[in-house]
């Protein structure tokens, strides 16, 4: 689908941040190359983007963004970018001439949102406008948002000055070509030039619906204070991650976020990020062989640690739209290899201390039980994901097993804490073999 982005304004209240707003990066990522991205994701492959204010520079940066991801994106200059938002829509007009999405260089927002838009049919004359419902949305400036009033599923009215509203605009739309009558229409019999005049017009013709984004993410980035809340809300999509199990929810998620929040910074990327947490793991596994209480402390706070790190490769990809099927799959890898040798590890410490086969037979179904309990988790989680998002029961994890191992090596218990975990672990894999053979 064909998708057209008005990134012609100056944002004077953003200048703290950069001189060209298009451009100004949030977590790295310039604002326009976010919206292009998350448009990408929700099915459109052809941009139009309206430029006006440093279009040098943005025009620039939209050749070498076409070359990376491998799309098409056509500039169009509007000159009169100073004045309403209507003209830049207007200047599209020879390019667009079936449906198409048209969306706000600085407006956020989850992919999820324009999926739902590009699958609503549209007559001929219609367009629909992603209207925000939740009256106590957090991130909504209301000294500037464009208010809405909606009936079912048409919208009735729309300004920033309206008294009697039921929602909110986003700026996220999906248009037919109507949409350039309407705008030249109200411009003749108003001298309004301004989006929201034309979709009042064909509201008033009944040619105008709402469709509810549900209260997914969006948000308008239009100061610096808006950009901070933006940064925060962006941040807050990292947690609450449905596989999480408890000690990685409420322990490893909020330090890995913290951390993540600085990474994104830089350019390190996120298999390097996993190559990192597993090297750390590997040194855990060094000090626990040394022998000695302080070596044995020490690794499982590093082990801990690399755990925590291990959940920053995924939140810096998806913040930076880095995510691969490899990533994915070379961080299950080193995990696997990570355990094997933090256990390998405090299995040799543990038989250091007492020399006998128990020691070794225990530390053995430590290993199996783990990778099995991992081997697992794809089929199991795809299975009961309904009762694991409601928080059903308990998932054992991995995060679980290496707070187990930390704990273990703080308290100095290392035999003991391989029987645990041979014993929880290869209990839970038999108990998902029980439960997927009872669900299919």
């Amino acid at each position: 689908m064909k998708c057209l982005i008005i990134a012609a304004g100056k944002g004077h209240r953003l200048r703290s941040k950069g001189d060209s707003k298009p451009l100004v990066p949030l977590f790295g990522i310039p604002l326009i190359e976010r919206v292009i991205r998350c448009a990408v994701e929700a099915g459109a492959d052809d941009f139009f983007v309206v430029t006006g204010y440093q279009r040098e520079s943005v025009c620039v940066f939209l050749d070498r963004l076409a070359k990376r991801l491998g799309i098409g994106i056509t500039p169009i200059v509007n000159e009169d970018w100073e004045k309403e938002n209507g003209l830049s829509v207007l200047k599209a007009r020879d390019y667009l001439r079936e449906p198409f999405l048209l969306l706000m260089a600085d407006h956020l927002f989850n992919s999820s949102i324009v999926r739902k838009l590009v699958e609503l049919p549209l007559t001929d004359g219609e367009i629909a406008l992603g209207v925000d419902r939740n009256m106590s949305n957090s991130l909504i400036d209301l000294e500037d948002v464009t208010r809405v009033r909606t009936e079912g599923e048409k919208i009735q009215d729309i300004g920033k000055n309206l008294k009697d509203y039921n929602g909110f605009d986003t700026g996220l739309f999906v248009c037919t070509p109507a949409i350039f009558d309407a705008l030249e229409r109200c411009a003749e019999a108003t001298g309004d030039t301004s989006l929201s005049g034309a979709v009042r017009r064909l509201a008033s013709e009944g040619l105008a619906n709402a469709i509810d984004i549900d209260g997914q993410f969006w948000i308008d980035v239009d100061d610096p204070e808006a950009f901070e809340r933006a940064e925060n809300a962006l941040m807050a999509n990292m947690r609450g991650k449905v596989n999480d199990g408890p000690v990685a929810r409420f322990l490893n998620r909020p330090l890995s976020i913290w951390i993540s929040r600085r990474l994104v910074n830089y350019s390190i990327t996120p298999n390097q990020i996993s190559l990192v947490s597993f090297l750390f793991s590997v040194l855990a596994a060094g000090l626990f062989a040394l022998g000695g209480y302080f070596a044995l402390f020490l690794g499982g706070v590093i082990g801990q640690f690399a755990s925590v790190i291990d959940g920053c490769d995924g939140e810096v990809a998806r913040l930076k739209f880095q995510t691969s099927d490899y990533g994915k799959w070379l961080d299950a890898v080193l995990d696997r290899y990570a355990d094997a040798f933090l256990l390998f590890g405090l299995t040799w410490h543990a038989h250091a201390d007492r020399t006998e086969g128990l020691v070794l037979f225990v530390g053995f179904l430590a290993i199996i039980g783990s990778f099995l309990l991992s081997y697992t988790a794809d089929k199991y989680d795809h299975l009961m994901s309904r009762q694991i998002r409601q928080g059903r029961g308990l998932r054992i994890g991995r995060d679980i097993r290496v707070f187990i191992i930390f704990l273990g090596a703080v308290l100095h218990i290392p035999f003991w804490t391989l029987l645990l975990i041979a014993v929880t672990m290869n209990l839970e894999t038999i108990r998902r073999l029980i439960v997927c053979r009872d669900h299919g």
